[in-house]
C-alpha cells in the first residue's frame, strides 16, 4: 500500500467568510460548503457534541484547503494570531503562482499583510503574506531559465 496523493490540508477558523473570500481571491474555487454534526463525526475526530461549517476549498491541480469552523465544542486558539514563522507546528501554505507581484498586489488590497519578499538564486521569486487569522501564506514563482 502506498500514499497516492496529498488531498487537503485543514485549517480551523473563526472567520469562515473571512478566510474563504481570502482563499478565492489568491485563486482557488469553492467546491462546496456544509455543516456537520453528530455522534460519528465525533468519534471520528474524537471530540463530544461537534456540530462544525466546513467549506472546501481547491487549487487549479486539485490539492484541497478545508476550512472548518467549529460551533460546538468552541475551537481552542493556540499561541499568538500573528506567531512567527518559526514558531512549532504547522506554519504556512505555499502556492506555486504566475505573475507574482500581480498576485501580491491582489491579495494585499484583500488585507493580507507582506511579511517579506526575495528572488531566490536564479530560479524563484517569493512572497509571504499573512491573512486572516494570521495565517501564512508563501508565493512562489519560477523563473525563466537563462
Amino acid at each position: 500500500m502506498t500514499i497516492k496523493r496529498m488531498d487537503n490540508i485543514l485549517i480551523v477558523v473563526d472567520d469562515l467568510e473571512a478566510v474563504k473570500a481570502f482563499f478565492i481571491a489568491l485563486g482557488l474555487r469553492l467546491e462546496g460548503e456544509t455543516t456537520v454534526e453528530g455522534p460519528l463525526v465525533g468519534n471520528l475526530i474524537g471530540l463530544k457534541d461537534v456540530r462544525a461549517t466546513l467549506a472546501m476549498l481547491r487549487t487549479p491541480d486539485g490539492l484541497g484547503i478545508e476550512l472548518d469552523k467549529f460551533h460546538t465544542p468552541d475551537a481552542i486558539r493556540f499561541g499568538p494570531v500573528n506567531a512567527p514563522v518559526n514558531t512549532l507546528g504547522l506554519r504556512r501554505v505555499m502556492f506555486a503562482v504566475d505573475g507574482i507581484d500581480t498576485v501580491v498586489a491582489r491579495m494585499l488590497e484583500h488585507g493580507a499583510e507582506l511579511i517579506g519578499e526575495m528572488q531566490y538564486e536564479n530560479t524563484y521569486n517569493m512572497a509571504y503574506i499573512r491573512g486572516p487569522e494570521g495565517i501564512i501564506v508563501a508565493l512562489a514563482e519560477q523563473l525563466p531559465k537563462t
